[in-house]
């Protein structure tokens, strides 16, 4: 315990460990694409969705956004990686759900553990997928009820929809470019 606390004292007054501070404009152009990216699926979701079984907006979005606005240059940020991480991540756990929820402890560890190592093989390690085929075991019985059409909607249109917002607002800044690879 003494040796993490001269740590700890080490540490204080320090970034080491932590990102740097970026600017102001980076800053602000980080808000502007969480806002519009987030807006976007909520919008797309009030439009087309009202009135039907269908959520286009889940918690691993917000994830998402602070990678794809936030850490532009993030491979995990990058298309191949959001829109794989999220579409994989819910087939796993619409799988892990059809086919051990009666036991929620095993689906929810597989749907994630399976997730990461499928990610992990194809290249398309999105760290929020993980938080998608949680989502699809641990969802609510509207959730359950989309069954294999959790893949396409939410768990693919909306990374496609943030990935629009991503390619027109990260391009704008000349500081930003968006992406750093497709592929």
């Amino acid at each position: 315990m003494s040796a993490l606390r001269e740590y700890l004292r080490k540490m204080r007054g320090t970034t080491k460990g932590s990102p740097p501070r970026v600017s102001n404009s980076e800053i602000l152009w980080s808000w502007v694409g969480g806002f519009l990216g987030i807006a976007a699926i909520a919008g797309v979701g009030h439009l087309f969705f009202t009135g039907t079984d269908l959520t286009l907006m889940i918690g691993s979005f917000g994830a998402s956004a602070v990678l794809v606005y936030g850490a532009v240059r993030s491979p995990l940020a990058q298309p191949r990686n959001l829109v794989g991480g999220h579409v994989l991540s819910a087939l796993v756990g619409v799988t892990a759900w059809k086919l051990f929820g009666g036991d929620p402890w095993l689906a929810q560890a597989l749907a994630v553990s399976t997730a990461i190592a499928l990610m992990h093989a194809t290249k398309t390690l999105h760290p929020p997928g993980g938080a998608t085929a949680l989502i699809a075991v641990v969802g609510s019985d509207q959730i359950h009820q989309l069954g294999y059409l959790y893949v396409l909607v939410p768990a693919t249109l909306g990374p496609l929809v943030l990935l629009v917002v991503g390619l027109l607002v990260n391009n704008l800044a000349p500081s930003r470019r968006y992406p750093e690879v497709w592929f």
